[in-house]
């Protein structure tokens, strides 16, 4: 999977129709381009190719007041929809997914009715459980020679924080979604105006 078809069709999605420089604007301002490939080059190449794949829906539109050449506003297609929520699902779900995937995915969570985000979360920390086991059933130093592994043994040391700490935050997630926090879909309107049109983004380079 990669971050960015998740990122741009979900901005797109949050629109309803968007052009580039806006999903660039709303990345930018997430920080999307400092933990993940959200660059401007990245974001129209993406745009350009979920349309050809019949993901997204091109329109040309009146340019500017600044003048300027016609832009193009893109929104999703049915099966756009549906890889949106394909793409979604699977950040939270998957375990071993990159940083920027399940950050990705976060970042739209709200999308996802409160009881689905929820199960997929608590799918995602069965299964932090499960890798956790299978890597300490292969590897259990012994009490009296703690050192026995050199040096790998901090890959290991590493995987089990990882799988410990990606455990605790993901419970903590649920604990606060089961309590009533985000306004998830179908609870009631949302504002999904990250800047707005025309509007500068502090946080472009």
């Amino acid at each position: 999977m990669s971050a960015i078809r998740l990122l741009v069709l979900g901005a797109v999605r949050q629109h309803g129709r968007a052009h580039g420089y806006q999903v660039r604007n709303d990345l930018e301002f997430w920080g999307a381009h400092e933990w993940s490939n959200a660059k401007p080059g990245s974001i129209y190449h993406a745009l350009k190719q979920m349309a050809k794949q019949g993901l997204m829906r091109a329109h040309d539109v009146a340019p500017s007041t600044a003048g300027g050449p016609p832009r193009t506003e893109y929104e999703l297609t049915a099966a756009g929809e549906q890889e949106y929520f394909k793409l979604l699902r699977d950040a939270l779900l998957r375990h071993d997914q990159k940083i920027d995937e399940l950050t990705a995915g976060v970042g739209f969570i709200v999308d996802l009715p409160r009881a689905e985000a929820i199960a997929l979360l608590k799918e995602r920390v069965a299964a932090l459980e499960g890798w956790r086991a299978e890597v300490t059933r292969h590897w259990s130093p012994p009490q009296d020679s703690p050192d026995e592994w050199g040096h790998i043994g901090e890959i290991m040391k590493f995987w089990v924080h990882s799988a410990d700490s990606g455990a605790e935050w993901t419970r903590g997630l649920i604990e606060r979604l089961e309590g009533g926090a985000y306004v998830m879909a179908g609870e009631g309107e949302r504002s999904v105006d990250v800047l707005p049109d025309g509007a500068p983004n502090p946080h472009a380079e």
